[in-house]
């Protein structure tokens, strides 16, 4: 059975506190979208210019896979929909759908519309019949539908019949408050079913069961769902599509993107990227610790049959197994991460005398407050190290960071640092200097600086992050670890750096950091 899913991101996940899409950065989102084959993408509302120079944008973009989809409200209670400015827009909006949402429950009609039952039911015919004339696709969103259900089921019904009769190709039942069970959903969608259809389901995540809710609607018919990327959107969130599509489709045996699932991965943390939001990485299924084991046990389980620890193949939803070292971790997890992060493909057994350096030098770094987990490209060049491979591109001779308060006031943008740096490249010296936003982007500057004679691809590395973490109660003294993201725009790493000293600890992630780059990224395979 197909599933239509209707992806509400760019509207109702953009109601999202801290949530925002540029003009450019909506047309990005619908791309990555339509070629995840989702049915329908909700594009927004043109209640205003930006709204209307948008739409007028959207005239040009081509999908193939789904349709472009406008959002407007009712007419106002004594307003014919000939008569409303948003539904005239809507209708000339050059997409071929529009979301019509309409009040089902008699007390939202009696105190937020202030009207009569009747009126709501003649603002819902009037506006779904006139965007239908247009030549639009309807879809109806019964707005506080369970609410209103549980209230006065009769009246809920009358609302859908209102839609359907004036030509809404699908009733959606909407979960507006968030505050349904997912038996409730479950029953009241049989209900409605059996003399309505099609049925679609939108729930909101104020209980955290939008996803719960959403499959209990799709298990008792409803063959259309809404949702959100990563959840997004007003107060909670809404259902998470990230979860609800391979749920529905790999757990449940519902068709909603085909094949093209295997993109799931990809297109959730680049609309993350896109909506400048941290993606969150324990995410069922997307996320990068969904498939990351770090007991030894899981590890030694997984390595025999992914089947002991996983629930599906990471790489159905275009996602990654990866094993963590810990002090948790056996030997097992060790020969995994060498042979996973080892250039030529070195293969070791449990016995190897490097293995059991490998495991002395890991947890003796643990030991002293270096953490792994995150840190994939220190992890490598230790990896590299044990196993005879690593190549040192630079030594330090020497360097020296300042930091001064240059007009005597308390506001931070009035502090500078700078950094002076001496490298030996092979012999060569190269001394440099850089000011910088605080001292460690300013040795990040100052050695960049000095590397660009003999590496030019330095040129197009940048931090992304810098964390700090302090790992013990010393106080002052306290040892610190210093966690640094960085991008050369294609690949990510992250590196780990750990002292008393926050310049030294930063260093170290720094060090790595561009050794990364040197020893790694710039030796990978070129894109067919």
């Amino acid at each position: 059975m197909k599933i239509e899913i209707y992806d509400t991101t760019l509207r109702d996940g953009a109601q999202g506190a801290g949530v925002s899409f540029s003009p450019e950065d909506k047309l990005n989102v619908i791309r990555a979208l339509d070629s995840l084959g989702i049915s329908y993408i909700e594009a927004g509302m043109v209640a205003d210019d930006a709204g209307r120079d948008f739409f007028r944008a959207l005239g040009d973009v081509r999908t193939e896979n789904a349709k472009l989809c406008v959002f407007a409200p009712t007419a106002h209670p004594g307003v014919g929909a000939a008569d409303s400015e948003l539904l005239r827009d809507s209708a000339g909006a050059p997409v071929p759908c529009a979301a019509v949402f309409g009040k089902s429950s008699l007390f939202q009609v009696r105190e937020v519309l202030r009207t009569t039952p009747e009126e709501n039911l003649r603002m819902i015919r009037d506006s779904v019949s006139y965007l239908k004339a247009a030549g639009k696709e309807v879809v109806f969103d019964a707005e506080h539908f369970f609410d209103g259900y549980s209230d006065s089921p009769d009246y809920a019904l009358r609302v859908l019949d209102a839609a359907r009769e004036a030509g809404a190709s699908v009733l959606v039942l909407c979960d507006t408050n968030g505050g349904m069970l997912p038996d409730v959903v479950g029953m009241t969608t049989e209900r409605v079913c059996r003399d309505f259809g099609p049925v679609g389901i939108h729930t909101h995540n104020d209980l955290g069961m939008a996803v719960s809710c959403s499959v209990s609607s799709v298990l008792a018919g409803a063959c259309h769902v809404q949702g959100t990327v990563s959840g997004i959107g007003e107060r909670c969130g809404n259902a998470n599509l990230n979860t609800l599509i391979p749920l529905l489709q790999l757990k449940l045996g519902f068709d909603c993107v085909g094949e093209k699932i295997r993109l799931l991965t990809g297109t959730a943390k680049y609309v993350n990227e896109t909506a400048n939001l941290t993606f969150n990485e324990s995410e069922p299924f997307v996320g990068a610790y969904a498939f990351t084991h770090k007991a030894g046990a899981h590890i030694d389980g997984v390595r025999k049959d992914p089947k002991t620890f996983e629930h599906i193949d990471p790489t159905a939803v275009g996602n990654l197994r990866n094993t963590v070292i810990s002090d948790l971790s056996g030997r097992a997890a060790v020969i995994d991460r060498i042979r996973a992060l080892a250039q030529d493909g070195e293969e070791l057994g449990k016995d190897d005398p490097r293995v059991a350096e490998a495991v002395r030098v890991l947890r003796e770094k643990e030991r002293g407050g270096y953490v792994y987990e995150q840190a994939e490209g220190s992890l490598s060049l230790v990896v590299d190290g044990i196993i005879g491979k690593r190549a040192s591109h630079f030594e330090l001779l020497e360097f020296k960071v300042i930091a001064e308060d240059v007009k005597g006031a308390e506001k931070d943008e009035q502090m500078k640092s700078s950094a002076m740096i001496k490298i030996s490249v092979g012999g060569a010296e190269e001394i440099t200097a850089a000011e910088g936003n605080g001292p460690v982007n300013a040795m990040d500057r100052a050695l960049r600086r000095a590397l660009a004679r003999f590496y030019p691809e330095v040129g197009g590395m940048k931090l992304n992050d810098y964390r700090v973490r302090v790992i013990d109660s010393g106080a002052t003294a306290s040892s610190v670890r210093v966690l640094i993201e960085s991008t050369d725009g294609v690949t990510v790493w992250r590196t780990v750096g750990v002292s008393t000293d926050i310049i030294n600890a930063s260093w170290q992630a720094l060090r790595d950091s561009v050794e990364y780059l040197l020893s790694h990224v710039t030796k990978r395979p070129a894109a067919e």
